[in-house]
């Protein structure tokens, strides 16, 4: 584990889904409701499919004793969520991407008393206790047939390092 790995190990952890958890699933695979779950951003993203992808907006080594290091890093998902449907409604896309952030939510929430996202980080979404959820406006989208967008920004803590 180092800090090169962390937007895959978070990915992983986006992905993944045990249904003894009660964990939403995301993938569509799964039931959940993305089409496209991966880290990094592609050149050239799906067309018409709801996309998340995990992104690392900021890296810090924090120093927290003489030889005691920790990564944190910020995490963007970026969510990329198809403006149209079946009935020709706009509002049911943006219901569809508010119900689609509310599951992403509980996952980065994680499992009651436990933030690591299945012991691949120290905390998640922890320190600080936020995660933000920034919608973009969704007039533009809707009037040129393009993509609802929205990003969920939170900290996770990788475990502690000498060095």
């Amino acid at each position: 584990m180092s800090s090169a790995d962390a937007v895959v190990r978070e990915a992983q952890w986006l992905t993944a889904y045990d249904p003894a958890d009660g964990l939403p699933a995301l993938s569509a695979m799964l039931g959940g409701p993305f089409d496209v779950i991966q880290a990094y951003l592609p050149r050239t993203p799906a067309q018409r499919r709801a996309q998340l992808y995990v992104l690392r907006r900021q890296l810090r080594e924090e120093r927290t004793a003489h030889v005691r290091r920790m990564a944190r890093h910020l995490f963007e998902l970026r969510i990329i969520w198809p403006a149209s449907s079946p009935s020709g409604s706009s509002e049911d896309p943006q219901q569809a991407l508010d119900n689609a952030v509310e599951l992403v939510l509980q996952r980065v929430g994680g499992l009651m008393l436990d933030k690591t996202h299945g012991g691949r980080f120290l905390s998640a979404a922890e320190n600080p206790g936020e995660v933000t959820v920034d919608f973009a406006d969704p007039e533009p989208s809707l009037r040129d047939r393009a993509d609802l967008r929205c990003t969920i920004t939170y900290w996770a803590d990788d475990a502690e390092i000498n060095g």
